[in-house]
């Protein structure tokens, strides 16, 4: 390859340049009028699949390179975070010299890592376990509790930017940190709504968002008064420190509802209840928001759960346009209620009567949105770290037309667990798209997050298939020759009852149908 001396962009077939450059302007600052989005080279297209070529202009012969990076000129994106860059006499070597620190050094802190490591970023983690999963691929870790107020401060000394992922934490720690200047992404506002379910709900329901009708309890007599009010069954939960099914408790009758508080460990733990939502599934939408307050969505994905536990994602969700687009709304909309950068994840009931009702929100990467990895432009993970260093945001679009993800839960204790789990690993990597995540644990318990496996393929359908061929379910016998699935496209839900006997008809002949 000839020195390249300077280039320019051309997008499709236009024959003028977008603009142009030469690399060692564009390595100390990008065009005052322009902002710059970076994707690899080997993708050949953004998801509109328009393709970027990048020209030799001093070559006679226009041969056609392929760098191993380029640049997309924006303009409806603003420029870069200038906290993010250094001074112009200074080196950049990667795409921020900020150090991002990160309280939790879990399976989360870990895949952050691994983002991190493509942009040269460099990540510290704060976790009380010196070989928590992130340890190993993190810049350093410092070894402490995140909800020691002493150790956040010294921690917070060593980082650029701060951020969470995991939302119990210190939050005086965090808000005095930032009446210091200390930059926390999200904001320690968010945190204090979110960590607190109860005060989340409030949040939401000020800001018009749709959600089960919810009250607080603070004895037997009040929560009666609820169960009269909502009927049953009816869902109590803790108000902190819950997550993953543990702090949730439904009473299926007034008998239960005793039993149930003391299983939650009594009022003094802070309780409050939610009328049972009669949903038919349950949804999830990860929503970037950039340090300019940009906002953008993931495709909606269907959450499974096993034991109140995250156990299967599928993408994109298997819902009507109208469905979707509601979540989208109500998902943009929870998130613009909050301040501060980051990668959120909103958690949705879809009801039998088509409305979608807010369940809870994380601020953090999230279980339902680590397919992403594998099948959008930009992964949850490359995501946050851009929205808090102050990057502008990637394209979260698929770029596979479906995804699933299953996650590795400890099916036994010790041993017997990993040996279980291994099996399951060797069967999956023999499948066409699968891809596995193992989060290198040194403790295997029940129900435990252990790691994930994403396939990624043509249908959801066949994917379904796939992963019953890994389980070595009933029913299955050849991923190959799986009945073909056939999607229906209406332009609006009125042309719904002319296409359904079209649905109909297929079905007759054992053909199963999406309708979009």
């Amino acid at each position: 390859m000839l020195p390249l001396t300077s280039m320019a962009v051309f997008p499709n077939s236009t024959s003028e340049p977008v603009f142009s450059f030469k690399p060692s302007q564009f390595l100390s600052r990008p065009p005052p009028s322009l902002s710059l989005r970076f994707f690899s080279v080997s993708i050949a297209a953004d998801n509109r699949n328009h393709s970027h070529r990048l020209w030799h202009s001093s070559s006679s012969s226009s041969k056609l390179y392929n760098p191993i990076f380029a640049c997309r000129a924006s303009h409806d994106s603003h420029e870069i975070d200038s906290s993010c860059r250094k001074d112009d006499d200074s080196p950049v070597h990667g795409l921020s010299e900020k150090i991002v620190g990160v309280l939790g050094g879990g399976q989360l802190g870990r895949m952050l890592c691994q983002a991190a490591s493509k942009m040269a970023i460099k990540v510290m983690v704060l976790d009380p376990s010196e070989n928590c999963p992130a340890s190993a691929l993190a810049y350093d870790h410092m070894v402490g509790s995140f909800d020691d107020s002493a150790t956040v401060e010294e921690f917070a000394k060593r980082c650029g930017v701060l951020t969470v992922e995991i939302e119990h934490v210190d939050v005086a720690t965090l808000e005095k940190l930032e009446q210091q200047g200390i930059n926390c992404e999200p904001k320690a506002s968010t945190i204090r709504i979110i960590q607190d379910k109860y005060l989340q709900k409030v949040h939401f329901s000020r800001h018009g968002i749709p959600l089960p009708e919810f009250m607080e309890i603070n004895n037997l007599e009040e929560t009666k008064r609820a169960g009269e009010l909502y009927g049953y069954p009816l869902m109590i939960k803790s108000k902190r420190s819950a997550y993953d099914g543990r702090g949730n408790v439904v009473a299926k009758s007034e008998g239960e509802l005793s039993l149930a508080i003391d299983v939650l460990g009594g009022f003094g733990r802070g309780l409050y209840v939610e009328k049972w939502a009669p949903f038919i599934k349950e949804l999830a939408v990860i929503v970037a928001r950039g340090r300019d307050n940009s906002i953008l969505c993931y495709p909606l994905v269907e959450t499974i759960h096993k034991e109140n536990i995250c156990h299967i994602v599928k993408a994109p969700a298997d819902v009507p346009w109208r469905i979707r687009k509601l979540a989208n709304d109500v998902a943009y909309k929870a998130i613009s209620s909050l301040e501060g950068a980051g990668v959120f994840a909103v958690e949705l009931f879809l009801t039998r009567d088509g409305q979608i009702l807010l369940n809870e929100v994380a601020p953090r990467p999230h279980n339902s949105g680590h397919h992403t990895i594998e099948s959008c432009y930009t992964s949850q993970f490359e995501q946050h770290l851009r929205a808090v260093v102050g990057l502008p945001l990637g394209d979260p679009s698929m770029k596979t037309p479906a995804a699933i993800m299953y996650n590795l839960l400890g099916e036994d204790e010790g041993e017997p667990g990993f040996r279980v789990a291994h099996q399951l690993i060797a069967r999956a990597l023999e499948i066409p798209g699968a891809t596995a995540h193992w989060y290198d644990k040194p403790e295997m318990r029940r129900q435990r997050k252990m790691g994930h496996i994403t396939l990624v393929g043509p249908s959801v359908g066949i994917l379904e298939a796939r992963l019953k061929s890994m389980l070595r379910e009933e029913g299955y016998e050849n991923p190959n020759e799986v009945a073909p699935r056939v999607g229906i496209v209406m332009g609006s839900d009125s042309d719904l009852p002319v296409m359904k006997d079209a649905a109909r008809i297929l079905n007759t002949f054992g053909v199963s149908t999406e309708v979009w």
